[in-house]
């Protein structure tokens, strides 16, 4: 199973601020979560940049091609390097033609894009998949207690997938469609499969539903709430779609067949 430690790689620093009240003012020492920008390069060409968490880099740079339109099935990537100097270097046998053309998405800054074709056409037949309530208790305090990263910055989110009755891959990241990415990756990297659950600690807008609904997720699941285009994407699917979950409830916008009680 995949943590949020990758190694010796440090995900958070340490830095004292002063805390100021009416009562005074006291040092205290904060954990910042480390924030570094990669470039994603396919066959030597660049495709784009983002900001993330150094960990689950390769499953980020498979992720990130997959929700920009080049990558479409594992069997696209035969190579990936992360290099040193902040680039993922991804090779496949994919002809890297003129840019996609993207849309820019609900991220904050404006900064998530995913290319306009994952929009369009109809749907893949999802996973068939389905999951007890034993199960979710399990896999959504799994999912909340795995790292302690996000308790103490307060800056990241976590993405899980569970499948086969456990937990099989957990990644955090400064931004929520990053981590989502980065579980997509995994996928794709043949580390788990799309017959499985996701869950998310960020909200279910329009990119994070259609990338889960495209790998072939059936039931994508998240702490929060879901967006109106989130819930039609998700329609038009036939993804099973849980907004609040939590170990002992859910709340279920769309074809709640695959939870079974």
């Amino acid at each position: 199973m995949n943590t949020s430690q990758s190694g010796s790689t440090a995900l958070s620093l340490t830095h004292t601020t002063t805390i100021i009240s009416p009562d005074g003012a006291v040092e205290q020492e904060e954990q910042l979560a480390i924030e570094t920008p990669y470039t994603i390069a396919l066959n030597d060409e660049t495709i784009g940049s983002s900001m993330v968490l150094p960990v689950g880099l390769e499953e980020f740079g498979a992720g990130f091609l997959f929700g920009q339109g080049y990558i479409k099935t594992p069997e696209d990537i035969k190579e990936i390097y992360v290099c040193p100097e902040g680039r993922i270097a991804v090779y496949g046998d994919i002809e890297v033609t003129e840019p996609k053309e993207v849309i820019i998405t609900s991220g904050c800054g404006g900064t998530g894009k995913i290319s306009k074709e994952m929009l369009e056409g109809a749907f893949e037949p999802l996973q068939d998949y389905t999951m007890t309530f034993p199960e979710i208790n399990t896999f959504i305090r799994q999912a909340l207690h795995t790292s302690t990263l996000g308790h103490d910055t307060h800056c990241v989110h976590g993405c899980a997938l569970w499948q086969k009755g456990k937990m099989q891959a957990f990644f955090e990241d400064v931004g929520r469609h990053n981590a989502v990415d980065k579980i997509l990756g995994s996928i794709l990297l043949g580390r788990a499969t799309a017959q499985s659950a996701i869950y998310t600690t960020g909200r279910l807008t329009s990119d994070m539903v259609l990338k889960c609904a495209r790998i072939g997720i059936p039931i994508i699941m998240s702490r929060t709430a879901p967006s109106s285009l989130g819930l039609a994407i998700a329609r038009r699917s036939g993804a099973t779609l849980a907004a609040y979950a939590r170990p002992d409830r859910l709340n279920i916008f769309n074809n709640p067949d695959r939870i079974l009680i």
